[in-house]
C-alpha cells in the first residue's frame, strides 16, 4: 500500500512538472534556511563547550557605580585572588588570575611573529581542560616555562619537535617550550589565546606589577573559578557578594561581587543593576523564528498550490471515493505525496546548504560544517523533514479529501468564492512575514549608519597605530619621531597610553575646587605626548592644545566635553585639579572622541602629558603619500629601532569599523534572510498567478473578443494579488515597528524610526509582486481568444 502510495506520488509530481518544481524548490529554500540557522544557533548555544567542565566553570566580575552610573565589568584585582582561594576552599577548586590577551612578539632564530595569549596562574590550563598535544599540563608551575598552541608550535618551529626549545617573548623573556595544547575551538571564548605564560614570572619582573599585588583598588587582571563538585554557584556568588568592602570603600557605592558563569558568557554578557539583563541570546531567538517563519513560507506555498489545483484533482478524488477509499486512505495517499516532496526538496536543500555554507561562515563568523558522520543529525534531518512534509501537506490531504464524490462525478463540483479565502489569508501571512523581515532589515542597516556617521572627535584617515611591544621601542621618541619625518611620508608622529579607538585606563582620586566630597567619579586617563592632538586632529574647543613652548604642560591636563560637565568648571582653562598627590592645570578642552562604542555616551576623559607611561604609537600619514611605498618607509625605521620584532600596525579606521561588526553581521543575515523569504513568496505568487490564468483562460478570451485591452485584463488578474499585498502591509508595519523600537532600546545612541522604511519597505514587496505576476497576467492576455473559445 505504502508503496503505491509513492507510486502515484510520483507520477503526479512528473505530471505537474511546473507546480512540483516550484513546490520542491521553495520548500528546499526553507529547508536549507532552517538548516543553516539550526547550524548557527547549535554553534552559538553550545558556545564555549569545549570546556570540559564549562558548566562548572565562572568569572567573577563587579558590580560598581561610579558617575551615578552603575555598571559590571570583568577587571578584578590581585587580592582577590588570593582571598578567594584561601578562605572559599569548600567552594572553589580552582581559582586562577589572567591578565587580558594580549599581542606577544616571539622569537626563535631569525623567525619573528606576532600572536596574542596571556599570563596565567599554573592552574589554568587544568580549568579549562586544554587539550594536551605534548608536555604537561601543570607545565607552568615551573615560571622559567610557557605553553604554545599547535597552530602557533607549527607557525615558529615547522616540522620541528618545540619542546625543551627557548623562545624569546617581546625581545625582553626567555622561555622554554614545555607544552604543546591543540587549538582551541572557535565558538570559544579564548579561541585566539594561542600561548600561556607563567603569570610567576611576570610577578618577579615588571615592578607595576608587583605593586598591584598588594593594591585592592587596582582592577586590572581577570579572576576564573571553578566550582567543587556538587557546590551550587548562586549561592557561593551571593556569599562572596561583599567581601571586598572592608578592604575598599566607594563614596558612591561599594563593590559587589558576582560569579557569570560560563555558560552564559556568550550569550547573556549585558547586565543592569548588577543583574544579567540578556544578550546575544536576543538574536539567536529572533533568527531562530525566522527560520521557522522561512520554512513556514514554504509550506504555505505547497499548500495554496495544492489547494488551488483542487478542482484539476477533484475527479480523482471522486473516483477513489466512488470505488471504496476510505478518507483517511486518501489523506496518506495526499501525505505521502507531500513527504516525497519534502525528500526530494532535503536532498536539494542539503547541496544548497553545501555550496552556502563558506559564505554563510564568512558572514557568521563561524567555521561550521555539515556533520555527516554524527546520526543524531541524521535523526534530527529525517524527523525535520517528515516534519516539513506533514506540516505542508496537512492542510490539502484534509481539504482535498473532503470533496463530495456524487458532485464531483456529476459535474457539478465547483470550489466556490470561498474556497480561495485560506489561500488568500495564506499569501498574507506569507507577505507580513516577509515585510517584517525587509522592514528589519533596513532599520539595522539605518542604525549601522547612523552611528557611522557620529562625529568621532578626531580624524582616522591615515592614521596608523604601532603597539610598543617590547623595551627596543623605549626611550627613543625624538629619534624615532625625528626619523619618521624624515621619510616624506609622514605628517606627525606621537605616543599615548591608549589607542583612539579604545581607553585603556580608567581612574578614580580626581579632586578639585568645589568638588562634592561625598563623590568620587571615574575618569578614562590617558596619557599623551605632545603631538598626539595635532597627529589624530582633535578639535579644541576652549584654551589651547599641549605645546612644547610651554614647559609646565608636563603637569596639565586636556579635559573632554563629558569631563568638562561632570567637574563642572565654567571657565575650565587655569583651574588646578589635584590626581596622585600631584597638581594639574588645565590648559584646553577638546570635542568628545569616541573611543569606545560608537552607540553609547562617550566617557569622561582626562589626557595628561607623560612620555614614560605612553605605550602606544600613532603615525599620521601624509594623505598624498603612496600607501604601499609609505608603509614600506615606517616599517624600515621600525627594524632600525625594534629589529627583534616584525613590524605590527593597525590602521586607525579599521579598528574603528571592527565596532560596527556584530551589527553589520547581524544586518547581513538578516538582509540574506529577508531576500530568501521574498524569493520563497515570489515564487509561490508566481505559482498562483500561472493557476489563476489558467482557470480564467476562457473569461479572458471572451473579454478579448468583447474587446477587453491587454492591460485592462492585466490589471484585472494583478488587482487580487496587489490587494493581498497591501493588507499584509497593513499587518506588517506595526507588528515591526512595535519589536524594532524595543530593540532599538538597547542603544543610547540610536536612530529613530521613520515613515519612508515602511514606505519603501512596501512599495519594494508591491513592485516584486507585480513583476511576479505580471509575467502570467500578459502571457495570458497575450493568447489567441480562438484557441480558448474552440470549444464553446
Amino acid at each position: 500500500m505504502i508503496k503505491n502510495y509513492f507510486k502515484i506520488a510520483w507520477r503526479n509530481l512528473l505530471k505537474s512538472k511546473v507546480y512540483s518544481s516550484i513546490n520542491v524548490l521553495g520548500l528546499a529554500c526553507g529547508m536549507a534556511v532552517a538548516m543553516l540557522i539550526g547550524f548557527w544557533m547549535y554553534d552559538e548555544l553550545t558556545f564555549n563547550h569545549y570546556h570540559a567542565d564549562h558548566e562548572k566553570i565562572a568569572q567573577v566580575m563587579v558590580t560598581q557605580t561610579f558617575n551615578h552610573e552603575t555598571g559590571t565589568g570583568n577587571a578584578m584585582a590581585i587580592p582577590l585572588g588570593a582571598e578567594l582561594k584561601n578562605k572559599y576552599t569548600s567552594d572553589f577548586k580552582y581559582v586562577t588570575l589572567t591578565s587580558w590577551n594580549f599581542g606577544f612578539v616571539l622569537g626563535v632564530g631569525e623567525k619573528k611573529l606576532t600572536r596574542t595569549g596571556m599570563w596565567v596562574q599554573p592552574d589554568f590550563p587544568k580549568m579549562m581542560g586544554l587539550h594536551m598535544i605534548d608536555g604537561n599540563i601543570n607545565a607552568l608551575t615551573d615560571p622559567s616555562s610557557m605553553m604554545l598552541s599547535q597552530n602557533v608550535a607549527k607557525a615558529i618551529f615547522g616540522d620541528a619537535n618545540p619542546m625543551g626549545k627557548t623562545v624569546r617573548v617581546n625581545n625582553k623573556f626567555d622561555f622554554k617550550v614545555a607544552g604543546i595544547y591543540e587549538d582551541i575551538a572557535k565558538n570559544s571564548t579564548f579561541n585566539d589565546t594561542y600561548i600561556l605564560m607563567s603569570w610567576d614570572k611576570y610577578m618577579t619582573t615588571e615592578n607595576w606589577f608587583k605593586r598591584a599585588a598588594t593594591q585592592w583598588d587596582n582592577h586590572s587582571f581577570q579572576i576564573f573559578v571553578e566550582m567543587n563538585d556538587h557546590v551550587d554557584m548562586a549561592k557561593t556568588s551571593a556569599k562572596i557578594e561583599l567581601i571586598t568592602q572592608k578592604y575598599v570603600k566607594r563614596s558612591e557605592g561599594n563593590e559587589h561581587l558576582l560569579l557569570h558563569p560560563m555558560d552564559k558568557w556568550r550569550l547573556y554578557s549585558d547586565f543592569e543593576n548588577g543583574k544579567i539583563k540578556g544578550g546575544r541570546i536576543q538574536y539567536i531567538w529572533l533568527f531562530g523564528i525566522i527560520g521557522v517563519f522561512v520554512l513556514m513560507l514554504a509550506c504555505i506555498n505547497f499548500m495554496n498550490l495544492s489547494t488551488a489545483r483542487s478542482e484539476k484533482r477533484a475527479k480523482e478524488v471522486g473516483i477513489r471515493k466512488a470505488i471504496g477509499s476510505m478518507r483517511k486512505q486518501l489523506i496518506a495517499q495526499f501525505l505521502s505525496e507531500s513527504v516525497l516532496m519534502a525528500g526530494l526538496a532535503l536532498v536539494l536543500a542539503i547541496v544548497v546548504t553545501l555550496l552556502s555554507l563558506p559564505v554563510f561562515n564568512s558572514i557568521a563568523d563561524k567555521s561550521m560544517s555539515i556533520p555527516w558522520a554524527n546520526p543524531v543529525f541524521w535523526l534530527i534531518v529525517i524527523l525535520f523533514t517528515l516534519f516539513t512534509g506533514i506540516v505542508s501537506g496537512s492542510y490539502p490531504a484534509f481539504y482535498l479529501s473532503g470533496f463530495n464524490p456524487v458532485k464531483v462525478l456529476k459535474g457539478t463540483f465547483k470550489a466556490g468564492k470561498l474556497a480561495a479565502l485560506p489561500r488568500q489569508i495564506l499569501v498574507v501571512l506569507q507577505f507580513s512575514i516577509s515585510v517584517t523581515i525587509i522592514i528589519g532589515t533596513i532599520i539595522v542597516f539605518k542604525q549601522i549608519q547612523y552611528a557611522k556617521n557620529r562625529p568621532v572627535g578626531y580624524t582616522r584617515q591615515g592614521l596608523i597605530t604601532v603597539p610598543m611591544n617590547t623595551p627596543d621601542l623605549f626611550g627613543h621618541f625624538d629619534a624615532i619621531r625625528n626619523d619618521l619625518l624624515n621619510t616624506g611620508v609622514v605628517e606627525n608622529m606621537a605616543e599615548s597610553s591608549s589607542p583612539t579607538t579604545a581607553v585603556y585606563s580608567n581612574s578614580i582620586g580626581y579632586s578639585w575646587e568645589g568638588k562634592d566630597p561625598a563623590t568620587n567619579p571615574l575618569f578614562g586617563t590617558i596619557a599623551v605626548t605632545h603631538d598626539f592632538g595635532k597627529t589624530i586632529g582633535w578639535h579644541i574647543r576652549q584654551g589651547r592644545d599641549f605645546s612644547r613652548d610651554f614647559k609646565s604642560d608636563t603637569a596639565g591636563m586636556i579635559l573632554n566635553q563629558s569631563a568638562l560637565q561632570l567637574i563642572g568648571f565654567k571657565d575650565p582653562v587655569g583651574k588646578i585639579i589635584h590626581f596622585n598627590d600631584r597638581n594639574y592645570t588645565v590648559v584646553g578642552v577638546i570635542d568628545n572622541m569616541v573611543m569606545q562604542s560608537p552607540y553609547m555616551p562617550v566617557q569622561p576623559t582626562i589626557f595628561m602629558m607623560d612620555y614614560g607611561w605612553a605605550n602606544m604609537i600613532t603615525i599620521k600619514i601624509k594623505h598624498d603619500a603612496k600607501l604601499t611605498d609609505a608603509l614600506t618607509k615606517i616599517g624600515g625605521v621600525f627594524k632600525k629601532y625594534n629589529p627583534g620584532s616584525p613590524f605590527d600596525y593597525q590602521f586607525t579606521d579599521e579598528e574603528y569599523a571592527k565596532k560596527f561588526s556584530d551589527e553589520e553581521r547581524i544586518g547581513k543575515l538578516a538582509s540574506v534572510l529577508a531576500f530568501i523569504a521574498i524569493f520563497i513568496s515570489s515564487l509561490g505568487l508566481f505559482g498562483l498567478a500561472s493557476f489563476v490564468a489558467e482557470q480564467r483562460t476562457k473569461e479572458i478570451g471572451v473579454r478579448k473578443v468583447l474587446g477587453a485591452s491587454v492591460f485592462n485584463l492585466w490589471g484585472m488578474l494583478s488587482k487580487d494579488f496587489v490587494v493581498l499585498v497591501t493588507i499584509s502591509c497593513l499587518i506588517a508595519t506595526p507588528v515591526s515597528w512595535f519589536f524594532l523600537a524595543g530593540w532599538l532600546k538597547n542603544y543610547k545612541y540610536h536612530t529613530d524610526i521613520s515613515l519612508w522604511i515602511f514606505l519603501v519597505a512596501c512599495l519594494g514587496a508591491m513592485v516584486i509582486t507585480l513583476l511576479t505576476v505580471s509575467y502570467q497576467s500578459v502571457k495570458a492576455a497575450l493568447a489567441n481568444p480562438v484557441k480558448s473559445l474552440r470549444s464553446e
